[in-house]
C-alpha cells in the first residue's frame, strides 16, 4: 500500500504525489538568515470555506460541456495579472454528469461516458477561473472529441504532474510576463512503483493573456540511481524579493514518509537550469545530486509528498499530511511545522487538524490529503487551504466505479485557517 501522501487509486485515478514548495526571500550570499522577532507559529483554528467548494461542485456539475472539469486531485493555484486565477490538476475526469439516482440506487450525482467521450483523463487539466470567482473554462490537450493532457505525456512513455506555478518575467528585467509551472516527470514502473517512477522536474511556460504553452525545459534530472532518493521540486510558492526558494521531496517507498530538500532560483529563471542550487546543509551546490535534507523524515516526523509553505510574518509553517500518525490517521489529518527559515531546523510536528470529508455509504475508504495554500484569497487574515478526497478501497478494489458513483468523491474541499502561537 502506498504511503498516505501518495495515493493512487488502481485504475490510475490519482492520490497526488505532490511536494515542494516556491519561497522566495531576498538575495544573500549564504544561507537564508532568521527573522530577530521570529516566534513559533501553527494552526489555532479553522472553518469550511464553502464559496470555494461549492464553486467547483457548481462547475464540475455543469453540462454545458463534456469535453471540461467534472472532477480531479493535485489542487493548485496561480493569480494571473489581470486578476484571473489558474487552477491546475493532476489525474482529472471530464464528461457528463447525470442526476441522482446512481447505479447503485444512492441519491447522488453520477459520471457517465455516454457522449463518446472518455471520463477519465491522463495526467492533467487546467481550469480558469473569471476575476469575480467563477470558473469558466478548462484547458486541455487533443480534440473536444479526443481530449487529452493539457501538459503532454514525455516521449518514450510516463506523465506529467502540474504542481507549483508563478508568474515571472520572461527573462530578468523583462516587462513581458508568463507563467512557468513546475512538473513532476514520471515514468511508468511495477512493485513499489506502480504510481510512477520519480524522473524529473521540468519547467513548463505559459503565455500570457492566452495561456498558450510554449514549451517544456528539464531543470532537476535525476538526482541518483535510486529511485527512492531522487528528489522531486515544485509545488507551493511565496513572493519575497530576488529569490524562488523551492522545496522538493524524495520518495522511499518503504516509509510512510518523506525527507523535505531545499533548492533556489533567481527570480524569473525558474526555467533555466543553470541557475538552480541545492542546499546542502551548509552551501549552496550546483550539483542536486549534493542536497542534503532541510527536515528529515523519522519516527513521527517528515513530510508528505504533497505539502506546502507558507510565511507568516517572520516565520515559515510548512503544511503537511500527519505521516507520523500512523493508519488512517496519515490518510485524513494535517500537522504543521514551523522554522525561522526556510532551511530550518523546522520544529514540530505541531497539532494535529482532521478535515470533513463527504459523506459517503463506505466513510472508511475516503481519504483526505494534499494540503495546498492558496494564498492569494486570504482575507480577514485567514488562509485558503485547498485539500483533496478520494476513495481507497479494499485492496484489488477498482476506485473509477466508486469514484463515477459519486463524483463528491474526487474534488477539492476548502478551509480557512488562522494561524497563532506554537505551544511548547
Amino acid at each position: 500500500m502506498p504511503k498516505a501522501p501518495l495515493i493512487r487509486t488502481v485504475t490510475a485515478a490519482t492520490l497526488l504525489p505532490a511536494v515542494a514548495a516556491l519561497l522566495w526571500v531576498l538575495p544573500r550570499a549564504g544561507a537564508p538568515g532568521r527573522a530577530a522577532d521570529c516566534t513559533g507559529r501553527r494552526i489555532t483554528s479553522w472553518s469550511a470555506d464553502s464559496r470555494h467548494t461549492a464553486e467547483f461542485a457548481r462547475y464540475g456539475n455543469d453540462n454545458t460541456r463534456t469535453d471540461d472539469w467534472t472532477g480531479g486531485d493535485g489542487t493548485h493555484s496561480v493569480r494571473l495579472p489581470d486578476g484571473r486565477t489558474l487552477w491546475l490538476f493532476s489525474d482529472t475526469f471530464l464528461d457528463r454528469i447525470q442526476a441522482p439516482p446512481n447505479p447503485q440506487g444512492e441519491n447522488r450525482r453520477w459520471r457517465t461516458a455516454d457522449t463518446g467521450g472518455t471520463p477519465f483523463l491522463r495526467h492533467n487539466s487546467a481550469v480558469v477561473m473569471s476575476r469575480s470567482g467563477r470558473l469558466e473554462r478548462t484547458l486541455t490537450g487533443g480534440t473536444a472529441a479526443a481530449p487529452g493532457p493539457f501538459f503532454p505525456d514525455p516521449p518514450g512513455g510516463g506523465w506529467r504532474w502540474p504542481v507549483r506555478a508563478s508568474v515571472e518575467p520572461r527573462s530578468p528585467g523583462s516587462p513581458e510576463k508568463v507563467v512557468r509551472v513546475l512538473l513532476w516527470n514520471r515514468a511508468p514502473g511495477t512493485g513499489p512503483w506502480i504510481f510512477g517512477v520519480p524522473r524529473s522536474t521540468e519547467v513548463a511556460t505559459l503565455s500570457l493573456p492566452g495561456l498558450r504553452l510554449e514549451g517544456i525545459t528539464r531543470t532537476v534530472g535525476p538526482s541518483s540511481a535510486d529511485p527512492g532518493r531522487r528528489v522531486l521540486y515544485g509545488a507551493a510558492a511565496v513572493r519575497d524579493g530576488g529569490w524562488t526558494y523551492v522545496f522538493g521531496s524524495d520518495d522511499p517507498p518503504s516509509s510512510p514518509a518523506s525527507s523535505a530538500y531545499l533548492a533556489r532560483v533567481p527570480a524569473g529563471r525558474l526555467g533555466d537550469r543553470a541557475s538552480w542550487r541545492f542546499w546542502d546543509g551548509a552551501h549552496w551546490q550546483r550539483r542536486a545530486g549534493r542536497a542534503g535534507p532541510v527536515l528529515r523524515d523519522g519516527g513521527r516526523r517528515g513530510v508528505g509528498s504533497a505539502f506546502t509553505v507558507v510565511r507568516d510574518g517572520p516565520a515559515w509553517v510548512l503544511i503537511t499530511m500527519d505521516t507520523g500518525g500512523g493508519g488512517a490517521a496519515g490518510m485524513r489529518s494535517l500537522t504543521s511545522y514551523w522554522s525561522c527559515s526556510p532551511h530550518g531546523p523546522w520544529d514540530g510536528p505541531n497539532g494535529r487538524l482532521t478535515p470533513p470529508r463527504p459523506p459517503a455509504a463506505d466513510p472508511q475508504y475516503v481519504a483526505a490529503y494534499n494540503p495546498q495554500a492558496h494564498p492569494e484569497f486570504t482575507a480577514g487574515g485567514a488562509l485558503v487551504l485547498s485539500y483533496d478526497i478520494n476513495w481507497l478501497g479494499p485492496p484489488g478494489v477498482p476506485a473509477d466505479p466508486r469514484l463515477n458513483g459519486d463524483v463528491d468523491l474526487y474534488r477539492p474541499r476548502f478551509l480557512r485557517v488562522r494561524m497563532g502561537p506554537a505551544g511548547r
